[in-house]
C-alpha cells in the first residue's frame, strides 16, 4: 500500500513537472507535504489568483501543463482568473484542488465544503465553466488515474485547463500496490498523438495559394501553442504572403521581417487591416477570429464572397466558425504548415507582397513616438521599451490602454517575445505572468501594465524576489482606469475611474525590489537600462500623459465604420 498523496506527487515527477504554482490550504496540504522530497519545486505567490496566472503562463510558454494547486473554494474563485485565460487562450493547465469536505460533518451546516451538497458550495459546477474536463474521483485508484487523465486531456487537441477534485477516502485511504482495474505507467497513459490535415484539403489549399496574386496570412495564438514559428516563416516566404497576426498571435512572426504587416483588429495596425482587406486569398492559422480580430464584422474587412479563405485549426469547430471557409486544414498548426510547405510549387510567388508589407509597417510609427513631452506620451514610452527588447526578451502585456499602445508601437524582433492577456483579458495578468516567464525561461522579462492592473497583483513582485528572478515591471501610470475614463463624455460621467496616486516606488522597495519613477523619456530610457541589467526585480513608475486618447489614436477605419467602441 502507498500513501495516496505521495503517489500523486510521484505522478507529478513521472509527468516531468518542474513547478507547482499554488497556495497551501485544505487537503491540498496533504499533497504539498510530499513536495519537498520530490523533484518538483513549489512556487507560492501571495494568493491563488496570482498562482493561477503563473500556472497558465507556464503552460503557454512550454506547451506542457502548468500545475495549479490549492484549496477548493479559493481555487474555484480567486484562482478562476488563470483558468479562464487558459481556456480561452488555449494554455494547458492541470489544477489539483479539493472539496474541503469534513467527513461525516459535510452535510451538517457545512463550513467551506465544496462538494455541491445542500448548504455548501458547488465546486464541480464552477470548474465546469472554465476547464476542458474535471474529475471528482471516489477511490485512491481513481484519484491517481484521474490525475493522469488530467495531464492527457490538457494537451489533447486544443490545449486548455483540466482539474481533479480530491475528496475524503479517495485521498486519505492508501493506494493498493496492484489495483484492479490497474493504473498504467504515467508516461504511457498520458501520450497524445498529433493530427494533420487530409491530403485533398492540403492540395486544395496549395492550388489557391499558388494562384494567388495577393496572399495574406493571419497568424493566431495556435502558432504559439504549436511552436510552429519556423513552419509559418517557411510558408510565408515560399508563397510571398504578407503576414498579419491576431492580438494573441503577436510575435508568432518577427514583426521586423520584410513580409510582416502587424496586428489586425479594432485597435490593431491600420496597415495590417488594409492588407487583409486587399487579399485575394487568406490563410488563417490557429485563430478563431473573435470580434476584436474582425473589426466587429466590418463588412468591408473580410468578404467571404470575394476572397478565398483557407482556415487551419486544431479544432474543426473553429474552422469556418466566423467566416465560411473554402477549405479547412484540421490538425496541429505545425503539421498543417509543414504539409503546405512540402507541396508548394517553386513558381508560387508574386510582385506585391514585399512592397505592401513595407508600406504596412509604417503603422508601427507615429510622430508622438519621438515626443520629448512630460508627462511621457504612451507612444514614446513604448518605443523606449522597444529599444531594450531583443530576441532573448519576453514582454507580458496587461489589459487596458497599455496593451493597445504595445500592440501598435512595439515592433517585436523575434518570435515568442510578446504575450498578452487576451483570452478572457483580465487586468492584473501581466505581473504574475512575467514572474512565471522569468522562472520558466530564465530570460529577461518586461511586464507592462497600467496602474490599475499592476495594483491588483503587485504582490507578485515579492514572489519574484523570493524566487531569485528579476523581471522589470513597467507601470504606465495615469492614476486612473484609463480606458474606461476615456469613454466618458465629460469628467465624472462614469463612477469609479479615478485612483489615489500610489507610491509604487515605496511599495516595490517594501517587497525587496528596486524601483524608480520616470517623468521624462530620458529618465525612462535610463530606468529601463538599469532595470533590465539589475539582478533583483525592478519597478518603474512611468508617468504618462493621461489625456492621450487611445481610441481616437488607434481605432481602425473598419472599426470606426461599424460604430466604434463595443468593449
Amino acid at each position: 500500500m502507498t500513501d495516496t498523496g505521495k503517489r500523486l506527487v510521484e505522478e507529478l515527477d513521472e509527468q516531468g513537472v518542474e513547478y507547482v504554482f499554488g497556495y497551501p490550504g485544505g487537503r491540498a496540504i496533504e499533497i504539498l507535504d510530499h513536495v519537498p522530497d520530490a523533484d518538483v519545486e513549489m512556487v507560492r505567490p501571495r494568493d491563488e489568483r496570482e498562482a493561477s496566472v503563473m500556472a497558465e503562463m507556464h503552460g503557454r510558454l512550454t506547451g506542457d501543463p502548468g500545475v495549479l494547486a490549492g484549496q477548493g473554494p479559493w481555487i474555484g474563485s480567486l484562482g478562476a482568473i488563470g483558468q479562464m485565460e487558459g481556456k480561452l487562450a488555449s494554455s494547458p493547465m492541470v489544477v489539483i484542488t479539493e472539496a474541503s469536505e469534513r467527513g461525516d460533518y459535510s452535510t451538517l451546516a457545512p463550513y467551506q465544503q465544496a462538494r455541491g451538497d445542500y448548504g455548501g458550495l458547488d465546486l464541480p459546477s464552477a470548474l465546469d465553466a472554465y476547464t476542458k474536463e474535471n474529475w471528482f474521483p471516489r477511490s485512491p485508484t481513481e484519484t491517481v488515474r484521474s490525475l493522469q487523465l488530467a495531464f492527457k486531456h490538457a494537451t489533447a487537441g486544443r490545449p486548455g485547463p483540466t482539474a481533479i477534485i480530491l475528496d475524503g477516502d479517495a485521498f486519505t485511504e492508501e493506494m493498493p500496490d496492484d489495483p484492479i482495474p490497474p493504473v498504467w505507467d504515467g508516461h504511457d497513459q498520458v501520450q497524445n498523438w498529433d493530427s494533420r490535415p487530409a491530403h485533398k484539403d492540403v492540395q486544395t489549399a496549395i492550388t489557391a495559394l499558388s494562384e494567388a496574386d495577393r496572399p495574406v496570412i493571419i497568424s493566431g495564438n495556435g502558432v504559439h501553442a504549436a511552436d510552429a514559428y519556423d513552419q509559418l516563416e517557411t510558408v510565408a516566404e515560399a508563397t510571398d504572403a504578407v503576414v498579419t497576426t491576431s492580438y494573441l498571435g503577436k510575435s508568432t512572426f518577427p514583426e521586423t521581417h520584410d513580409l510582416a504587416a502587424g496586428v489586425i483588429g479594432s485597435f490593431g495596425h491600420e496597415g495590417a487591416n488594409q492588407v487583409v482587406s486587399e487579399a485575394d486569398v487568406l490563410l488563417v492559422v490557429g485563430c478563431r477570429m473573435n470580434p476584436m480580430d474582425t473589426n466587429w464584422q466590418s463588412p468591408e474587412f473580410i468578404r467571404p464572397d470575394e476572397q478565398t479563405i483557407i482556415h487551419a485549426d486544431i479544432d474543426t469547430r473553429n474552422a469556418g466558425w466566423v467566416y465560411p471557409a473554402d477549405v479547412a486544414l484540421i490538425g496541429d498548426a505545425a503539421h498543417s504548415l509543414d504539409d503546405l510547405a512540402a507541396n508548394l510549387p517553386e513558381s508560387a510567388g508574386n510582385d506585391w507582397a514585399h512592397d505592401r508589407a513595407a508600406a504596412a509597417q509604417e503603422s508601427f510609427y507615429a510622430p508622438r513616438c519621438e515626443s520629448d513631452a512630460s508627462p511621457i506620451k504612451p507612444q514614446r514610452a513604448v518605443k523606449e521599451i522597444e529599444a531594450v527588447v531583443d530576441s532573448e526578451t519576453i514582454v507580458t502585456a496587461d489589459s487596458g490602454n497599455n496593451r493597445f499602445w504595445l500592440l501598435n508601437y512595439l515592433q517585436t524582433p523575434d518570435t515568442g517575445t510578446y504575450y498578452g492577456s487576451g483570452g478572457v483579458g483580465a487586468m492584473g495578468w501581466a505581473t504574475p505572468a512575467a514572474v512565471s516567464a522569468a522562472i520558466t525561461t530564465g530570460k529577461d522579462v518586461i511586464a507592462v501594465a497600467g496602474d490599475g492592473g499592476f495594483t491588483m497583483t503587485m504582490t507578485s513582485v515579492e514572489t519574484a524576489v523570493e524566487n531569485g528572478v528579476a523581471p522589470t515591471f513597467v507601470v504606465l501610470n495615469d492614476t486612473s482606469l484609463g480606458m474606461v475614463r476615456q469613454m466618458q463624455h465629460e469628467a465624472g460621467d462614469i463612477a469609479g475611474v479615478e485612483f489615489h496616486d500610489t507610491d509604487f516606488v515605496k511599495a516595490a522597495e517594501a517587497f525587496g525590489a528596486d524601483a524608480t519613477r520616470a517623468v521624462t523619456p530620458a529618465e525612462l530610457s535610463a530606468a529601463l537600462e538599469e532595470g533590465t541589467s539589475a539582478d533583483v526585480p525592478f519597478v518603474i513608475d512611468v508617468r504618462i500623459d493621461r489625456d492621450e486618447e487611445m481610441v481616437e489614436s488607434l481605432q481602425s477605419s473598419f472599426y470606426k465604420e461599424v460604430g466604434g467602441l463595443h468593449e
